[in-house]
């Protein structure tokens, strides 16, 4: 089996499509040599084959037609090629033999499975697309694959991964960043609406880390289950003079990272207490705002760069896959 020195890795969600061409160093670690972008899952007017092609073809004359690897929701129902949810725990060895191979116009593509898991309470969670960060995680140090850690992933979903002696665990998964965008921009808590992101970029300007610290220390002192209650404060702050509409976001936000973060202080899965850190892999800046609040609790934090661990978690499929591919030539 031919073993290449350049793969095309592609993340691709329901709102965006992200694509990597990446290089195997001679150690092995991937680098980096160009990027674009496209329309996401549910986003693009153009068929699956049509929103790829545009994104790749143009390396396609420099350095051939490339192995793909995507991951994320196009390997979904409402995607391309639905992969499975495996159940954790599971190594990046396990992953990688588990992708659902397929041809398309001279590619050979694998689709990376998303990962499931049963909590305490017999609830199931899932993922997809957040198992490459946690891969990409384990590559970043060594002590990363001994041992019990507490891995945070904000985003829409925001998700919290207990990962043990190299195997991701089980994880568990909060609304935060759905829940400030409906509340945000569809209820009547803020009348003044703002643009928080615009094509993935944070408007620092709509920002009050003053408003959001208070946000946050309200959920994190008040009674247990107080957010129901204290999410109206948001709007009653605004009508006593004690928050600007200007404020009211940066608030609100601070009420759900610090509600999020308290859920996850009193989780029964793991103990924080018991952990050295928290690796934050997200957005820069909500991989601030909850490394702030978690700080604010005496809680170590760690914030890894998303893109550099992204990449190294494709990697390790990557390499993975072709140990496989070699072990049956």
């Amino acid at each position: 089996m031919q073993r290449y020195s350049y793969f095309i890795a592609v993340d691709w969600g329901t709102s965006r499509l992200r694509a990597f061409l990446c290089k195997v160093k001679a150690d092995g670690s991937p680098k980096l040599v160009s990027r674009s972008a496209g329309l996401g899952v549910s986003k693009s007017a153009l068929s699956f084959e049509e929103t790829l092609m545009q994104c790749i073809s143009p390396w396609e004359s420099e350095y051939g037609k490339l192995p793909v690897l995507m991951a994320g929701q196009i390997g979904s129902s409402i995607g391309w090629k639905e992969t499975p949810y495996l159940s954790s725990p599971i190594s990046p060895r396990e992953l990688a033999k588990s992708c659902v191979n397929f041809q398309f116009n001279g590619y050979n593509i694998n689709v990376i499975p998303g990962l499931s898991c049963k909590l305490e309470n017999n609830n199931y969670d899932c993922m997809r697309g957040e198992e490459l960060q946690i891969l990409g995680w384990l590559q970043l140090a060594e002590e990363n694959q001994v041992g019990r850690h507490l891995v945070c992933l904000p985003g829409t979903h925001t998700k919290w991964v207990l990962v043990e002696d190299g195997k991701i665990k089980l994880f568990k998964t909060a609304l935060t960043g759905e829940l400030f965008d409906l509340i945000a921009n569809h209820s009547v808590l803020i009348q003044e609406k703002v643009t928080v992101f615009n094509q993935g970029v944070f408007n620092q300007k709509v920002f009050n880390q003053e408003a959001f610290d208070s946000g946050a220390a309200f959920t994190l002192n008040s009674e247990m289950g107080s957010l129901i209650h204290g999410l109206f404060s948001v709007r009653s702050r605004q009508l006593f003079g004690q928050l600007s509409a200007h404020e009211a976001s940066s608030y609100l936000s601070g009420l759900l990272i610090g509600s999020d973060v308290r859920a996850s202080m009193n989780a029964t899965e793991w103990s924080l207490v018991k952990m050295d850190k928290v690796s934050i892999i997200g957005a820069p800046h909500l991989s601030s705002c909850f490394a702030s609040v978690l700080e604010s609790q005496s809680i170590l934090t760690e914030i890894c760069q998303v893109t550099t661990t992204t990449l190294l978690g494709f990697n390790s499929v990557f390499q993975s896959i072709n140990e496989l591919n070699q072990e049956t030539a």
